[in-house]
Formats: structure tokens, sequence, C-alpha cells
């Protein structure tokens, strides 16, 4: 991935007008299912909105708000399988274009700063940077388990990190600045991932 070519060049998304405009989850699940045509990466993204719409609950956060949050997760790599020479540039002008509410836009510009350019600011922002790389790799984890997430801990998760030969696409530099800037400790955060992401698939929501 060529970092320069990705980055955004800009700091502000979306129109402060369109704050509360949101996606429905039918048309949040069909823009997925029309733009990403790879299995895999669908899972990936269904996890990813999962663990940030439990995260929002477990901050006791309105329903609305947790569907934001819900809708961050899912659709930040919406236009990695087709358009991946624009990836984040082309689903970011999409939303605007719907008039989506800006902190949901900003969230997907800010899940990759060393790619975009974007820092992550919002909570929302550095749940979905923290959750991104981790929950890919935790789930390459599972995949290799033959239990799958039942019986995984945390050390086991970080054992893995350490060996990095296994994801190697998966970036340890990422995970360990997601953290910091979130301010949880990789522990909490692995079993965050551990106890919710093994239902995101079985779940509608």
């Amino acid at each position: 991935m060529n970092n320069e070519a990705l980055k955004l060049h800009r700091s502000s998304f979306g129109d402060p007008k369109n704050i509360g405009n949101v996606l429905s989850k039918e048309e949040a699940l069909k823009l997925l299912n029309d733009w990403v045509l790879n299995d895999k990466l669908q899972v990936h993204m269904k996890q990813v909105g999962f663990l940030m719409k439990k995260y929002a609950e477990s901050k006791g956060y309105s329903a609305e708000v947790q569907h934001k949050w819900y809708l961050a997760g899912l659709l930040h790599d919406a236009d990695w399988d087709q358009w991946p020479d624009q990836h984040c540039r082309k689903i970011i002008e999409e939303l605007e274009s719907r008039k989506i509410d800006p902190e949901i836009i900003r969230a997907i510009a800010s899940h990759g700063p060393r790619y975009f350019g974007v820092e992550p600011e919002t909570e929302m922002d550095k749940m979905l940077y923290a959750f991104d790389e981790l929950s890919g790799f935790t789930h390459a984890y599972s995949l290799m388990r033959p239990t799958g997430y039942e019986g995984m801990e945390a050390k086991g998760v970080k054992k893995r990190l350490k060996d990095k030969t296994f994801a190697a696409q998966v970036s340890r530099e990422d995970i360990a600045d997601a953290t910091e800037k979130a301010g949880i400790s990789l522990d909490e955060l692995i079993q965050f991932v551990i106890i919710h992401q093994k239902f995101a698939l079985s779940l509608e929501e």
C-alpha cells in the first residue's frame, strides 16, 4: 500500500448540518454487499461494526449513538475491495454525497492515520482505529484453533502478536499506536474482542 497516494490531505469531513443523519442498517448492508465482493472482507467489516456497537453499548450510550458507531465500523473498508487505490477516499465521498453524519465519516477517515494522514480525535475515531487491526488478527488466530474463540485467552493472542510470521500483514505498530491513543490496555482490548467477536456473525447486530 502506497501511504502517500492514500493521503486524504483533508482535516474536515462531512457537513455539521448533517449531524444525526444516518443510513439504516438495511441501507448500510446494501452498500456493503454492492461494494464488497470479497467474503472475508465482509466478515471483517461486520465484525468491526459489531465490536464498535458493543463497545458503545458498554459505555451506556444511546441506541442512536450505538448505531453511528456500528456504521463507522461496518463501512470503514467498503472501498478497499474494488477500489484499493481510492481506499477511504471513495467511501468518504459516497457518505458525504448521502449527507451522512460527519462523526461517522471522520471516524472512517481516521482509521489508519499513517495511511490517510488523519489523526483519530474522538472516542469513536480512536476505538475504530483500535479495533480494526486487532479484530482481524484475533479472527485469524481463531481460525487456526480447533475450538475457535472458545477457550481463547488474551495471552494466546499476545503470543501470536510477537510472532511476526503469523498474520504478517497485520501491523503490530498500528495496534500498539491505536491502544495508546485509545487509552486502553492491550489486554483489556483483546479480552473485549474475544468475548464479543464470536457473536458478530450469528446475531443481527
